[in-house]
């Protein structure tokens, strides 16, 4: 009989944490040897640059050299990528070693340096995935903050460089949620919704955004003899403050914006500490009235944000649509004040 029973646990994690390092060792020697065959590749292109089709020329002949001894790893496709990864990031020693190749690789399809940089940081920053970097690229991620605040801010706070100090600054207008995997031709109650939330509930943090944890479901609170349930609590570190969530299927109403702001009252009175920030609301709605929202409000509230979910990602037609409508909106907005 063990003395210790964690001792098999440990070990167990003591192996997973190792084959962890090994795997991020291996795949760190691989984007430097991608970078340095990029490197090398494109000194020698300089060489030929008085001949306009010298580039092609030479990747079209290392890929005939090297794929038959290494393997689709260098064909003309992954040789051009090689190339392109030197210009993208031609200081070797700004490489971060958290991410892997295949983070590089999706970061290298963004042309936006900002944008790039973004995704780094936040990468880093939340430790992403693979995956989970895809996902917040491919739902446009940047475009929908920006749409909430400025650029400048929006960089600040990926990088650490800036504390968020409005919910605005973190979260995002629409929200996607194609994760949950339910069919847009549907129709759902609140219910439905909200169990799928809790099913894919760390999918939904990562949409949410930096800093938040899980807190309640249906949380029961009492005021004066009534009884009432808010559908999910959860707690940002960031902001220091709760985040109560309140999902309505239908469109936004003026009394889905008053339950919530009694919702947001009854914490920063009741469960919020001193030393805490004002509690957060958010309206998950199918749809909503920004004139609704915007005389229901007191001016210049910025703790109740009215948040549209969406179902599945758009195309990237409709993305380049709405992101190209809200920034001009922006820009009469700033016009105008």
């Amino acid at each position: 009989m063990l003395q210790n029973q964690s001792l098999i646990p440990d070990i167990k994690a003591i192996i997973a944490t190792a084959k962890d390092k090994a795997i991020r060792a291996v795949d760190n020697e691989r984007t430097l040897m991608y970078w340095n065959i990029g490197k090398r590749i494109f000194e020698e292109e300089q060489q030929g640059k008085d001949r306009a089709d010298y580039g092609t020329y030479l990747i079209k002949f290392l890929a005939e050299q090297l794929q038959p001894e290494y393997g689709s790893g260098f064909s003309y496709r992954q040789l051009n990528q090689y190339r392109q990864f030197y210009r993208s990031f031609p200081i070797v020693s700004a490489l971060r070693t958290q991410l892997s190749w295949t983070q590089y690789k999706s970061l290298l399809a963004i042309d936006n340096q900002d944008k790039r940089e973004f995704y780094i940081a936040e990468s880093v920053k939340n430790n992403w995935t693979s995956r989970q970097l895809e996902r917040q690229i491919n739902s446009s991620l940047y475009e929908r903050l920006l749409m909430s605040t400025d650029k400048e801010s929006v960089l600040a706070v990926a990088k650490n460089e800036k504390v968020p100090s409005d919910a605005r600054e973190i979260i995002k207008d629409p929200m996607y949620l194609e994760f949950l995997g339910l069919k847009r031709e549907a129709a759902y109650y609140e219910k439905d919704l909200e169990q799928a939330i809790i099913t894919h509930l760390q999918d939904f943090l990562l949409e949410l955004g930096n800093g938040f944890s899980f807190v309640a479901r249906q949380k029961q609170i009492h005021i004066e003899g009534d009884e009432f349930f808010v559908d999910l609590v959860f707690y940002n570190r960031l902001l220091q403050s709760f985040v109560i969530i309140e999902i309505k299927t239908h469109k936004l109403t003026h009394q889905d914006i008053g339950q919530l702001q009694m919702y947001v009252n009854y914490y920063d009175r009741v469960e919020k500490l001193s030393y805490e920030n004002p509690t957060i609301g958010i309206l998950l709605c199918a749809s909503k009235n920004g004139g609704v929202v915007k005389f229901t409000l007191p001016e210049n509230e910025k703790n109740i944000v009215a948040s549209q979910y969406e179902l599945y990602l758009p195309t990237e037609k409709q993305l380049l649509e709405e992101v190209n409508k809200e920034l001009e909106n922006f820009r009469e907005d700033k016009s105008n004040n």
